[in-house]
């Protein structure tokens, strides 16, 4: 089983803790991963382009000309998609981007994100997180006690609205709960800050 230390708010260290290994020890499936990404990706497209089709572009209610006679070639309207201001051939139009993986595949994928965090050392186990009131430079202490400058990831056993707010502010920080966790937010951030009771909470549902 994975073994990481744990470190309480000012850096640090108070002890160790042994990890399930078949949450944060699987093997890991990059195709798995990248597949788990888009879906989160498409499903936050709005989907709201729209163009008009020939029948949607007003005017063109008349002939332009007559059928036979004239010498040009025969058009029935001005909004034809071949005219200037006519309509719009295979235009795009209000569509949902998202599409949906199996329940054991979206948790292998969480799964394999967790186990590169632990194995790319960028997993920090606090004894526990929470702020008497939201400030955003109590965020900012935390991270230079542990010499973070790069994007960083806070993940509770519950919502922590302290924790949440404090972050706000903050470009590149992010604080979810663990029912909120999500392969793209793993990837996207640099170091992942997580609490034990969190911990808990993941190893019983994807364990």
């Amino acid at each position: 089983m994975p073994t990481v230390k744990v470190f309480n708010m000012a850096g640090q260290e108070v002890g160790e803790m042994q990890l399930n290994e078949k949450v944060f020890g699987v093997e890991i499936n990059e195709g798995l991963v990248h597949q788990a990404v888009v879906m989160q990706l498409a499903s936050q497209r709005l989907g709201t382009h729209a163009t008009k089709t020939r029948g949607m572009v007003r005017g063109g209610g008349r002939k332009p000309w007559r059928q036979k006679g004239t010498g040009r070639a025969r058009s029935g309207s001005t909004r034809s998609p071949l005219w200037v201001g006519g309509g719009t051939i295979f235009g795009p139009h209000p569509r949902s981007y998202s599409f949906s993986m199996p329940r054991k595949q979206r948790r292998l994928a969480i799964k394999c994100a967790l186990t590169d965090k632990v194995n790319s050392n960028d997993f920090i186990v606090l004894e526990s997180l929470d702020f008497a009131a939201p400030k955003t430079k109590d965020v900012v202490k935390l991270l230079n006690d542990f010499s973070v400058a790069e994007k960083a990831l806070f993940v509770t056993a519950d919502v922590a609205e302290n924790v949440e707010k404090s972050s706000r502010n903050l470009q590149g920080v992010k604080a979810i709960s663990s029912n909120g966790l999500n392969v793209y937010d793993i990837l996207n951030h640099n170091k992942l800050f997580i609490t034990k009771d969190a911990i808990a909470r993941i190893e019983e549902v994807l364990a």
